[in-house]
């Protein structure tokens, strides 16, 4: 999806993925910084890790404890940091190696992608509760969230930004969702969070989990529960396949569903407008994503 974009925005730029240990994370990005990336972007067991390598954290990696994005800055012409890859040329991409102080800004635009994409895909109704901001189309609903690890981290603590009024957390360890759910209270107390399976239907249910990137795995809640229960939407952060198992059981249980290719194209895109200062090209990147993981 970058790729098409950065061809569709004329930029003689390319987008490639490399494998990463570990333990040669540090180097890796300090090696990017010296060759003048303009960015990177950071995918799992990297995102966590990254926290403390950084030169500069933006308030929502710091939030949730993770960088899927890195920005490299310069310092522009009236002596700010911004992008490398929208410096002008002099001090931009052909000078940062060796030449002008470069350092690294981690970013997230996981969560924001998760929203963004909830919006769109279920057409969240335009009507809040009265006396919240009518920007979120998110607050004021109850939601089920599967998971405690880094993905069910990200969506609780963004659910609970945008104002949800309900949070049921379940996790196959207890442990686990204690933490998370002690942790999205301390930072928003307003929110009212549940460790437990909701009694009544709930507004959304999210699988959080791993359950669902292997086609013979198991659903990631028991389907006699959707059926009885039977939450008005149901999201799968997995993407690789149009409809994951428990996607398929929340539609046959008459929920409306949605698949993770929403937020792995929204948190792309906002990657690439931070790299770049241009908006963008959203419905070629989507296109791409189509033909590429054929959902």
């Amino acid at each position: 999806m970058h790729n098409a974009a950065l061809a569709a925005l004329r930029l003689n730029w390319r987008y490639f993925a490399a494998d990463v240990s570990p333990p040669d994370l540090r180097a890796a990005i300090a090696g990017a910084k010296a060759m003048g990336f303009a960015g990177l972007n950071l995918t799992v067991p990297h995102k966590t890790a990254a926290l403390e390598i950084m030169d500069v954290l933006d308030e929502k990696a710091r939030l949730l404890g993770a960088v899927n994005t890195v920005v490299f800055e310069t310092p522009g012409p009236d002596g700010d940091w911004i992008p490398v890859g929208r410096a002008p040329s002099e001090e931009g991409r052909d000078a940062s190696p060796g030449h002008l102080p470069v350092r690294s800004r981690g970013c997230n635009t996981d969560a924001g992608g998760l929203a963004r994409s909830l919006k769109e895909d279920f057409q969240w109704p335009e009507d809040v509760a009265p006396g919240l901001r009518p920007d979120s189309k998110l607050r004021g609903a109850s939601v089920l969230l599967l998971g405690a690890g880094g993905a069910a981290r990200a969506a609780a603590l963004q659910l609970a930004e945008e104002g949800v009024a309900s949070l049921f957390l379940v996790n196959r360890t207890a442990a686990r969702a204690a933490q998370l759910a002690a942790e999205v209270a301390a930072r928003f107390p307003a929110v009212n969070i549940i460790q437990a399976l909701p009694r009544d239907p709930v507004d959304l249910v999210i699988n959080a989990t791993s359950l669902g990137l292997k086609a013979d795995d198991p659903t990631p809640l028991d389907e006699d529960w959707l059926k009885s229960r039977r939450p008005l939407r149901a999201y799968d952060v997995v993407y690789l396949s149009a409809e994951t198992p428990f996607l398929r059981a929340a539609r046959d249980a008459g929920c409306q569903t949605a698949n993770g290719l929403g937020m792995l194209l929204y948190q792309g895109a906002a990657a690439l407008e931070l790299w770049t200062g241009l908006p963008a090209p959203v419905e070629i990147m989507r296109a791409a994503l189509k033909e590429k993981l054929h959902v």
